[in-house]
Order: structure tokens, then sequence, then C-alpha cells
């Protein structure tokens, strides 16, 4: 079900909410979480469809602002519940004039009563997020420096803005290939890695955030380098581990298909597909207390990384 609110204020769509509700028999028992995506327009109908399939896992009201500060003053919204929502109320505004200058007003009125908030940027993060005017009243708060061509300046102003209960959608798309990294660790032989290489797509940050992971992690330089798209079109493409018996190789053969290569073991071939914004969403959604792993590759790991290799 889907209601359009022309020309609108928060009270009266607060009212609609309430009515939509009661008409239709839907109920917010149950909302765990209010999720505050703001979009500049190109990535909110994506993020809200990876909002939507959260939900079954993390039933939430999803506030969605759109604002455009030099047009006309107005406010405009829609509510969809039900089936256009999965297990989400979804309210959508678009904000322009001097009603999308402090966000912060326009959500408050919205917000589940005593429920965690999680701010979401899909794309052009505020320069400090905790500082933001809906930062501020977020317990987490998500960027995606994915959606941009890798900028070490990029990355280096989350650095400089890191506050705890921060964290990027580039970090949890190597949950999985760190997972697969520390396996490989817990089995023997217990031999020191003496170096560390990783590869990876030119644009994608997650090859530089792998790499200060495993130089903070292993206490050892790591030689990091990157692709042209030619060669690889995104995300990482092979870690190798070199230790004294011989070198350990994970590399991604196709989109979702990687190999395992170890010393006198056969070749395994393992499920490692690029993770979807749903299955990111769904998993920074998890957790409301600050990710300190995330915060340590920033400001740790990040700062021991050489200038990366082309190939």
């Amino acid at each position: 079900m889907i209601h359009d609110l022309p020309n609108t204020t928060v009270s009266r769509i607060a009212k609609a909410l309430v009515s939509m509700r009661e008409e239709g028999g839907a109920v917010a028992l149950g909302r765990v979480l209010t999720l505050v995506i703001a979009s500049p327009g190109e990535y909110h109908e994506a993020a809200i469809d990876a909002a939507n399939a959260a939900s079954a896992e993390h039933p939430m009201r999803v506030i969605v602002i759109r604002t455009e500060p030099d047009a006309p003053t107005h406010l405009d919204a829609q509510i969809r519940v039900g089936g256009d929502a999965g297990a989400s109320e979804v309210i959508v505004l678009d904000a322009s004039g001097e009603t999308a200058v402090n966000k912060e007003s326009l959500v408050t009125g919205l917000l589940l009563p005593d429920a965690p908030v999680i701010v979401w940027w899909p794309d052009q993060p505020p320069e400090n997020p905790a500082e933001s005017d809906l930062g501020r009243i977020a317990q987490r708060r998500i960027t995606d420096t994915s959606t941009a061509p890798s900028d070490r300046q990029r990355l280096n102003r989350l650095i400089e803005a890191y506050t705890p209960g921060d964290t990027d959608i580039a970090w949890t798309r190597l949950t999985r290939w760190r997972e697969q990294l520390a396996s490989v660790l817990d089995q023997p032989p217990y031999e020191e890695i003496t170096a560390v290489d990783v590869r990876g797509a030119a644009e994608s940050p997650s090859t530089a955030l792998l790499a200060g992971w495993l130089g903070m992690a292993l206490d050892i330089p790591v030689t990091w380098r990157v692709e042209s798209p030619e060669v690889w079109d995104h995300g990482i493409h092979s870690v190798r581990l070199t230790r004294a018996s011989g070198d350990v190789l994970l590399e991604r053969r196709d989109q979702t298909v990687a190999v395992l290569t170890q010393p006198g073991q056969p070749s395994h071939e393992l499920h490692l597909p690029r993770r979807t914004l749903r299955e990111c969403l769904a998993e920074e959604l998890r957790r409301l207390d600050p990710d300190l792993l995330y915060g340590r590759v920033l400001t740790e790991g990040w700062a021991k990384l050489p200038k990366p290799e082309r190939d």
C-alpha cells in the first residue's frame, strides 16, 4: 500500500501513518529500530530495496530523506506499508528550501519511540558523519565508499572524522574474505607469516581495507597491488600469505568462485561471491555497538600501508 502526501508536514505524516495502520490492519509491534536513509536521489530506490529485504530479519521503520536546499520550500512525502515495504514501514521525504536545512527536525517526530536509530548514507556522506545533523541522533552511522572509485583522500576523510559507531559498507563486504583467511591461519602448520600480497580492483576501497586489516593483525608490512578494470572489474582478486613451508593463495577466479591453494594439500573451490547490498546492510543492522575493529583498521592499519603498486 502506497499513500502520497504532497505539500505536507511532519505532523500530517505521523497521523497518516497511524490511519493507514488502522485501516489496513498493519501493526507496528515488533519494530526494533529506525533506519534513516539520507540519499541524494540516485541510490534511494536500491537502498529502500535493501532495507525492505533486511527487514525480514530486522523489522523496522525506514525514513528516506532526499533534499534540495536550493529549490522552493516544500515537503512531499510517501508512505509505503504492507507488500510495498517488506516487514518495514517506509516513509519517503522529499524536502527542499528551508525545509531541507535541518534534517534532524524532519525525522525527530517520525522516529520509533525508545528504539535505536541507525543512519545510512548510500552515497555522498557528510565530512563528519558523527557531527552531522542526522549523525548526532544515531547509535550507528553507515557510509559506503564503494559507490565511487577508490580515492585515498576519501578514506583519509573517514579516518580524520572517525567516531566509534561509524562503519562502511566497503568494510562489510570483506567479512567472508576475513573469515576464510582467519580459518586458514587457525589450521596447522602454525608458521609465521613473513609476507602478504593483496590484489584487487583499482577502484575498490575494500582492497585497501583488507590490506590494512592484514597488516595490523599480522604486524608485518603488506604489499597491495591494484589492477586496471581490463584485468579485474571490482573487489578483491587475491590474497597471498607467505610462510616457510610455502605460499597460501586465496584467489577469486570469477564473480562467485575462489580457489584456496596450500602447500601439500589439494586445491579447494570456495563459494565467495561479491556480497550484495542487502547482505551487507542486514549484517550491519545486527549490531548496535561500535565496530571497534573497523575503527582500528582505519586509524592503525591504514596508516601503515604504503602506496599501492599498479599492475
